[in-house]
């Protein structure tokens, strides 16, 4: 071997600049680069489907697109549209993220965040002394507490009976559904409202308001702290660390002395909590009341959210501003073109089943270390 071919310990430079190289592309770093590509080739694979149906259905697929882009981003009432409908999206896709992290497929978002409406309406109506801005965090306070008990069921289930929490969580949102529905046109109906069976609205003094010179309530940035103060529990936390250890590996947990039980339900017990959140936020802040009006799928996306974020709660933002982007464009598709409202749905869809194609390519993305 030349010199010139050769380090100062006498390897060749070839391999030293290969192992640089994957150096710089494994660990951490090459696992965060290849989620982002994925999740960005995801989106362009069901954009690209989507555009071939539209097609097939007469219409012109950059028209589409186009007007897709003005109900979601291209005025200013359409950007508070689309903050309004992101703010509990972000909070259900925490229901399926936090979990997620020791190891669960939790899918009980749509019936905590029921259960959070519940909660807030309750409260609101055994305790009506408080002064607005108390009361309606007292509301919400109780609206998380019914949410996070909600999961943290299926959790306990997990732990002490081994029952698949993603069964236990979808049949929970069965149930939680059934339960509101009894109650509304039971024990808490109001009668003075005709139109539809809703139970009694909370004090007007518990109502949220909107943010300053906005048509967007406070929510928004309730779940942006939310967001931030989950990423900082899993990313910079002990307890975080014991969560990515549990999820990683149950057996290495195990050895390591965690305590299993506690770590799952805590991790159902906040993402449930979040969901619960956006229940009591929605009545809070929207409603006013539970009704029907709650099961509208807001937990159900967040499902997408949550993967197609791949379990980073910075990224549930962004891609939670993308999908209630796109819910909030689908009056203006059929105003426009004729198309069916759940037109948009079909699109979050086809997203959905990308991202799950996509998972296959995990790890083969980018080369491997050495």
């Amino acid at each position: 071997m030349t010199e010139a071919n050769a380090d100062d310990t006498g390897r060749p430079k070839a391999m030293v600049a290969g192992r640089s190289y994957a150096f710089l592309l494994g660990g951490p770093a090459r696992e965060g680069i290849e989620a982002v590509l994925l999740s960005i080739l995801a989106l362009l694979a069901a954009f690209a489907l989507f555009a071939i149906f539209v097609a097939v259905q007469g219409h012109d697929p950059v028209a589409v697109y186009r007007i897709l882009w003005l109900g979601a981003f291209g005025t200013s009432f359409s950007i508070e549209n689309t903050l309004t409908l992101a703010a509990p999206i972000i909070l259900t896709a925490l229901c399926t993220l936090i979990p997620a992290r020791v190891g669960l497929l939790v899918i009980g978002a749509e019936g905590a965040l029921i259960m959070g409406g519940l909660g807030a309406v309750l409260a609101g109506l055994l305790v009506t002394s408080l002064p607005g801005h108390l009361g309606a965090v007292w509301c919400c306070v109780i609206g998380a507490l019914f949410g996070g008990a909600w999961v943290a069921m299926a959790g306990a289930l997990k732990i002490w009976r081994c029952v698949n929490e993603t069964i236990a969580t979808l049949l929970l949102n069965y149930i939680a559904i059934a339960l509101m529905l009894h109650l509304i046109t039971g024990p808490l109906r109001d009668l003075s409202v005709a139109i539809k069976a809703q139970s009694y609205a909370i004090p007007e003094a518990y109502r949220m308001g909107d943010l300053p010179g906005s048509s967007v309530h406070w929510g928004l940035l309730i779940g942006l702290a939310m967001v931030c103060g989950v990423h900082i529990l899993l990313r910079h936390t002990v307890t975080g660390f014991s969560m990515s250890v549990l999820g990683g590996n149950r057996r290495a947990a195990q050895m390591a002395g965690l305590n299993i039980g506690r770590l799952t339900l805590l991790a159902t017990g906040l993402g449930g909590a979040a969901a619960g959140l956006a229940g009591a936020i929605e009545v809070v802040a929207v409603h006013g009341a539970a009704s029907e009006s709650l099961v509208v799928g807001f937990g159900y996306t967040g499902i997408l959210v949550a993967f197609l974020a791949r379990q980073n709660p910075l990224a549930v933002v962004i891609v939670a501003l993308i999908i209630g982007g796109i819910a909030a464009s689908g009056g203006l598709l059929q105003r426009r073109f004729g198309m069916p409202d759940a037109t948009t749905d079909l699109l979050q869809g086809m997203i959905f089943m990308c991202v799950l194609a996509s998972n296959a390519l995990a790890g083969r993305l980018l080369p491997l270390r050495g």
